[in-house]
């Protein structure tokens, strides 16, 4: 029954309503496929096969006694940085082996609320650090296009199992791009919610003011649908925002009538690809066919975005991380002293790219430092944040690239820190913003490689950006190309 993989969340929620299906075969025939193409893909790092046929069980139960919810019964996978009650949670990292948290994550309590079914948890860059999936400990996710290249980071594994048929949808984590740079490698939809809007409780954190839980999806309407589930106030994380939560998927419109979109003209950056300028050009050529009127629009400290974001997060991580001692999780390498089994632990548990930014960010906030880099670097993201809200006084919404390339050889820019922290470089000046975006698949290169536009909104914008996102869509066939696997 491998078609019951190609299924979107609405219609194998179609079929399970109509009873053509059940949750059960429609969770076996993902196991099965996991089964037999991950051991190429590496999209997962913990599978839950008992687990997840036990829920499939329990969602056949509730919808024969009259329950429906979109969700019920529908097999996905999450981010192996949300905490799951049990299940062994790693963050990609030695530091958390065998780490099973005693709760789980506010935005994955609620999918299994509404009967949502957990297939394991996928592979990541090291607590979310890198742009690739290669800082993970465990193993190098590969891209279902092609399997010599990456699958973008650092929610690799969460793209690579939507688009490799491994999970009909899943939960990622964005703190620089880490939701969209992957889906546009992958050519799925990734869409990052403002700031407080998704609670961030059990959520192992790398960077607090940055991170947001969102969606990997093969829709735009299956996004809406995992938004409507997640988002929503949580008295559990102070950062979560009591605001009211629209039913995103009434949005959904086939046309952009009345929207007017910004380009911006910092965007298309030298050194770019020419056939993602050219896929992501067509796009917003296609925006306005749609009836969006498009207007040049300015972002003037955008070359800043890089420098205060590599601040900015390693800062807060070398905070974040001070937790991972030897003494409370994970394994410990006992030496003759306390601060001699700290060194040892942090040493043997932490990859390379972790422990750069650690030492990054401590440097950053120390003494004689502070003012110098941590403190100019908040000031500046002000001036990034002030840079959207004077667009977004002109424009409803801003078109642009999600990446400069396609997805790059594995390999490739492992050894130059610098050009891989390059590959978000358009992605994190919405996270320093606190605002809203999404990627959407509007292309291929030459190698077949996909391409993802990306729709930015402002904080709180998430109707306007799927909305937009949907009529471009619905009026292009990219997102329902499959990689040959």
């Amino acid at each position: 029954m491998s078609d019951l993989t190609d299924l979107t969340i609405e219609e194998a929620h179609a079929l399970l309503q109509r009873g053509e299906v059940s949750s059960v075969e429609l969770t076996q025939a993902h196991l099965e496929r996991i089964e037999a193409v991950d051991g190429l893909i590496r999209s997962y790092l913990t599978v839950t096969a008992g687990q997840a046929l036990d829920q499939a069980r329990a969602a056949d139960a509730r919808r024969a006694e009259g329950e429906d919810t979109p969700l019920l019964g529908v097999p996905l996978s999450y981010k192996d940085v949300l905490c799951t009650r049990g299940v062994q949670t790693t963050c990609g990292s030695r530091i958390l082996e065998g780490y099973r948290p005693p709760y789980t994550a506010t935005a994955i309590e609620k999918l299994e609320a509404l009967g949502a079914v957990m297939l394991g948890k996928t592979n990541m860059d090291e607590f979310a650090m890198g742009s690739s999936t290669e800082n993970s400990a465990y193993v190098v996710t590969r891209n279902p296009w092609d399997t010599e290249r990456v699958p973008g980071g650092s929610s690799g594994g969460s793209a690579a199992s939507v688009a490799a048929r491994l999970a009909v949808a899943s939960l990622g984590t964005d703190t620089g791009g880490s939701i969209r740079q992957p889906a546009s490698l992958c050519g799925v939809v990734g869409l990052k919610p403002s700031y407080g809007r998704v609670s961030r409780y059990g959520l192992v954190a790398f960077a607090s003011s940055l991170d947001q839980i969102g969606p990997l999806t093969r829709s735009v309407t299956d996004a809406a649908l995992m938004l409507n589930a997640i988002a929503g106030h949580d008295p559990r994380d102070s950062t979560s925002m009591n605001v009211e939560v629209p039913d995103y998927t009434a949005a959904l419109r086939a046309d952009m009538q009345g929207l007017r979109v910004g380009v911006p003209r910092e965007y298309f950056i030298e050194g770019m690809q020419p056939a993602v300028e050219a896929a992501v050009r067509a796009a917003i050529d296609q925006l306005a066919e749609l009836g969006a009127e498009i207007r040049e629009v300015s972002l003037p400290h955008t070359d800043a975005a890089l420098p205060v974001y590599y601040l900015v997060a390693p800062a807060e991580a070398s905070a974040n991380l001070a937790r991972f001692d030897g003494v409370r999780y994970g394994p410990r390498v006992v030496a003759g002293s306390m601060w001699e089994t700290y060194r040892q632990t942090r040493g043997q548990g932490f990859g390379p790219e972790v422990k750069r930014r650690i030492m990054l960010g401590t440097y950053a906030l120390s003494a004689g430092y502070y003012d110098a880099y941590y403190l100019k670097a908040q000031k500046v993201r002000t001036l990034i944040k002030q840079d959207f809200e004077q667009a977004f006084e002109q424009v409803d919404l801003i078109a642009c690239p999600v990446s400069p390339t396609t997805a790059f050889r594995i390999g490739e820019r492992i050894d130059d820190p610098l050009q891989m922290y390059l590959s978000d470089v358009l992605t994190l000046a919405v996270n320093l913003a606190g605002i809203c975006g999404i990627s959407i698949p509007c292309g291929f290169d030459e190698n077949d490689l996909p391409i993802g536009l990306q729709l930015i909104g402002p904080a709180f914008g998430e109707e306007q950006v799927l909305r937009a996102a949907y009529a471009y869509e619905q009026s292009t066939d990219w997102h329902t190309r499959v990689p040959a696997l």
